[in-house]
């Protein structure tokens, strides 16, 4: 059960990316301001849709396999995303100071990374 858990977590945090990948490229809009971005014409509603959009879905779409193929391989590229993520905060933080709505996000990166860590240990290979 132990094993199966961090598996199903995966798979959840896959998931939940994946659908935020689907309402950014819907409708930008509303996430980009929960972010803390403003999309700016074409252009704008363009890159949102293809970097914060593409994040989610890249995140999202190899954690889901992870966790169906239970390989831990696979894990690494949400992983490395988060993990990144994290950095361009911590290098915000660290030349523009700390911001108080930046410790969610920071929060969950962190915790995110941690879940992925354990799933690259845990999960099996193929």
């Amino acid at each position: 059960m132990l094993r199966l858990l961090p598996r199903l977590l995966v798979g959840a945090l896959g998931v939940l990316a994946l659908i935020g990948a689907l309402r950014i490229w819907i409708d930008p809009t509303v996430p980009a301001v929960t972010l803390g971005l403003s999309p700016i014409g074409g252009l704008g509603l363009a890159s949102l849709r293809a970097d914060v959009g593409g994040f989610f879905g890249g995140m999202g779409g190899f954690a889901l396999a992870a966790a169906v193929r239970n390989d831990r391989r696979l894990v690494t590229v949400p992983l490395v995303l988060v993990s990144l993520a994290l950095a361009g905060r911590l290098i915000t933080a660290g030349m523009e100071g700390l911001a108080p709505e930046m410790v969610l996000p920071m929060t969950v990166e962190a915790v995110l990374a941690v879940l992925l860590a354990v799933g690259r240990r845990t999960l099996g290979t193929r």
